[in-house]
């Protein structure tokens, strides 16, 4: 009779896995960064920005900061209103890319974040998290909703993954 293998590699220690170490910078990915991406940073500045040194970028540059998502950080004490939309580029040109971890949060920017660290020593983790822009067709509090979803499954996600 064989002995189960092991759940963990012994090469690699729980305390260094990359699910264990504590997170000193993180890099949250999406399209254009105007809702998702941009919520995320919020939100982890909110709860871990003196901790954690939180940044955001989209794959590709787009429209302002959504106002939907500013209402739905808002309704829980979070100001995004001052948030700038940029792309991976202008924030490697502005800064480097010097992160720990890499959480992409749509297939595009996931890729985007592959190629990324090809050259950079950082964790990636993708984090589907659904598109709320794509509620059209609905009112206003119904729009609010898709948002007010996404920006709880976020919280949820960010509070469990970089608590110290």
């Amino acid at each position: 009779m064989t002995e189960p293998l092991p759940e963990t590699n012994p090469a690699s220690p729980p305390e260094t896995s990359p699910k264990k170490r504590r997170v000193q910078s993180v890099l949250f990915m999406c399209n254009y960064n105007a809702v998702r991406s941009a919520a995320a940073e919020a939100i982890a500045r909110a709860y871990f920005g003196k901790s954690t040194y939180v940044q955001s970028a989209g794959v590709r540059s787009g429209e302002p900061t959504d106002p939907f998502m500013i209402a739905a950080l808002d309704e829980i004490g979070i100001d995004a209103s001052r948030h700038r939309p940029r792309t991976i580029e202008e924030l490697e040109d502005w800064e480097g890319l010097n992160f720990d971890l890499i959480i992409t949060l749509s297939p595009e920017a996931h890729h985007r974040a592959l190629d990324l660290t090809h050259t950079l020593a950082a964790d990636v983790e993708y984090w589907p998290t659904p598109d709320p822009t794509l509620v059209q067709e609905a009112s206003r509090e119904q729009r609010l909703d898709a948002y007010r979803d996404v920006r709880d499954g976020l919280t949820q996600r960010i509070k469990a993954r970089l608590k110290s």
